[in-house]
């Protein structure tokens, strides 16, 4: 199971930063632009919220366990989690928690 969250990990980095990257190339604006169209409406805004909030509720997770079981390396999730998502960010902490039991 522990390969499955890996390659969970590896397509929601792909994934999303495909359409980033995409995005940021056809509308020219780049990294500003991009951080501009997360509240371009109500929808957008309230996916933005989710994210964000589900992002630190992760972040709590993964710092608590950290501490508890001195697993330094589960902290790369989240550099991974705000740097790419949380698509990415919890199945790679999910996959370093699995490969540590």
């Amino acid at each position: 199971m522990k390969f499955v969250f890996l390659a969970l990990a590896v397509w929601g980095a792909v994934h999303p930063m495909f359409h980033f990257l995409r995005y940021m190339r056809e509308e020219g604006t780049g990294l500003v632009g991009l951080s501009q169209a997360w509240w371009v409406n109500d929808s957008v805004t309230g996916l933005t919220w989710d994210l964000t909030i589900a992002a630190i509720a992760l972040t709590v997770w993964v710092i608590t366990e950290t501490v508890q079981r001195r697993d330094w390396l589960r902290l790369i999730a989240i550099p991974a989690t705000f740097g790419i998502g949380v698509s990415c960010g919890l199945p790679l902490y999910i996959y370093l928690r699995m490969r540590s039991a």
